[in-house]
């Protein structure tokens, strides 16, 4: 790893927590056939074209390789979560291991790979949500909660970068 750019603190749950979103993240852009009409793919792939033709030719086109990206940026961010060399689990955290800090040290392109994830992360749960603005979305959704989280820790990464 070149020199860390920026550096993200988390709790053990956090990353516990956050192992497991992008565990499922990764397995919903890998197993995207069992479910081609799915609207959280539809999210990570958009539309290129207005024309329905065109936009379904451009997706046949590019949509294996766009998801195979996000799969290695999970795999990337996945690696950066292990603990140990192994993953964190919220099952396996008593009260004072949950609550310790985790500190992960991010490099460019594992950086890229987190923003990347992150952002997809979110797309995800918005479709889930029903979210196509900001006025959108069922605050009590417990969904809700860990949507705004991934957006407060996705700000802080960008902030990150400013300074």
């Amino acid at each position: 790893m070149s020199a860390p750019v920026a550096a993200l603190e988390l709790s053990a749950l956090e990353v516990a927590h956050l192992t497991s979103l992008v565990e499922q993240l990764s397995a919903l852009v890998t197993e995207q056939e069992s479910a081609p009409d799915d609207p959280a793919i539809a999210r990570l792939v958009p539309d290129a074209y207005a024309d329905p033709a065109a936009a379904r030719e451009f997706r046949d086109l590019t949509a294996g390789d766009l998801l195979q990206r996000r799969a290695a940026d999970a795999g990337i961010v996945l690696a950066t979560l292990l603990r140990d060399g192994a993953p964190l689990r919220p099952e396996e955290l008593d009260a004072r291991g949950a609550e310790e800090a985790v500190t992960i040290p991010l490099d460019g392109e594992r950086l890229s790979a987190w923003l990347r994830t992150l952002t997809a992360l979110r797309l995800v749960l918005a479709a889930r949500l029903g979210i196509h603005t900001e006025a959108d979305g069922d605050v009590d959704d417990p969904r809700w909660g860990v949507y705004e989280w991934l957006g407060y820790r996705l700000e802080g990464l960008l902030q990150s970068l400013e300074r």
